[in-house]
């Protein structure tokens, strides 16, 4: 009886970067026949708790050094590190086993933050983490993102609102830096020319700006007829945010008829369900490799502006103070019906 390889895969964080990693878990797991475990941070071990292509998922809790005892049990025959940072080199000097690892040109990505020389090939960050398992003999089999969503996360219909029982689309209005995410003006903005009923998605953190969003569009039932009548304005708001867990929240994208997100995990885990989907890009660019993958998309940004990408994640607030990236954003778009 041939033996089954075990490998495993290493990526820390964060929630794009974890969804982004699925089709490796899955081309690995189905034309290796392998025994496939997962090394992770704790707080994301829902990412891939539902993954029928993981075997098992091994948690970074307060010590590495109980992980990597833990790691050393498994006898592993690969490792595929798709983080590469001090902690997984670590890990993998004590493994006794064959590593690959994923190239993040930081360097490349200095020159083009710094000096706006752009070097980075231009490749999706999924097609690079997939170069790791060449070697292997494996190689991608286009279908795209996974994100499974657990039964008990599995949001009805009925729950919502009865307006937004039909079509409805999510907006995804949080960010994990506030240089990538809308100002309020100009997420109203946005909802405005949306002109649907829209579901607005985001963390406890997002509440408030959810509810300033919610209050501009709160109309009484007659003035809301009237609206639609008259002016053909349909933009209604249901603020979730603070009121879905992610999963949860990624149910509501699965029905979305279209969604428009930030520049993050959001964005990808609507590209995992093949959704339209309108990308808003403030400080990061594009051009990092980490747009929406194997998904119908279209790109708002502002381009060839001389400070941006000021940063390959983000800040507080817009270093030069005037924040452009976002405040000249201009939302040209049209949604079939």
């Amino acid at each position: 009886m041939i033996k089954k390889p075990k490998i495993l895969i290493i990526r820390f964080s964060s929630i794009g970067d974890i969804v982004l990693t699925t089709p490796v878990i899955r081309c690995v797991k189905q034309q290796l026949d392998a025994e496939v475990h997962f090394c992770t941070k704790k707080n994301y071990n829902f990412l891939l708790s539902e993954n029928p292509y993981v075997d098992k998922i091994h948690l970074l809790e307060d010590s590495l050094p109980t992980l990597v005892k833990a790691l050393k049990e498994e006898k592993y025959d690969y490792v595929i590190d798709l983080h590469n940072n001090t902690r997984t080199r670590l890990i993998k000097l004590q493994l006794n086993a064959k590593s690959f690892t994923f190239d993040k040109l930081n360097f490349k990505k200095w020159l083009l933050v710094n000096l706006k020389i752009n070097k980075l090939p231009r490749t999706h960050i999924v097609e690079r983490y997939l170069e790791t398992t060449k070697t292997l003999g494996v190689e991608n089999d286009f279908e795209g993102l996974n994100y499974f969503i657990p039964h008990k996360d599995l949001v009805e219909r009925d729950w919502l609102p009865e307006q937004f029982q039909g079509n409805f689309v999510a907006f995804a209005i949080g960010g994990q830096h506030a240089t990538k995410q809308l100002p309020v003006k100009k997420i109203i903005d946005l909802c405005h020319r949306i002109n649907r009923p829209i579901v607005l998605l985001g963390g406890k953190e997002d509440v408030a700006l959810a509810n300033e969003v919610e209050a501009f569009f709160k109309h009484s039932a007659t003035d809301e007829a009237y609206l639609t009548n008259q002016f053909n304005l349909k933009t209604i708001i249901f603020n979730g945010c603070g009121k879905f867990n992610l999963n949860q929240s990624a149910s509501i994208v699965q029905q979305a008829s279209y969604v428009f997100t930030h520049d993050t995990g959001m964005m990808h885990i609507a590209a995992a369900f093949k959704k339209y989907t309108f990308s808003i890009w403030g400080n990061t660019v594009p051009e990092f490799g980490m747009y929406p993958y194997d998904t119908t998309f279209t790109i708002f940004e502002v381009p060839d502006l001389n400070c941006r990408p000021c940063s390959k994640i983000g800040f507080d607030k817009c270093p030069k103070g005037h924040f452009k990236c976002m405040n000249n954003q201009k939302f040209d778009f049209f949604l079939p019906e």
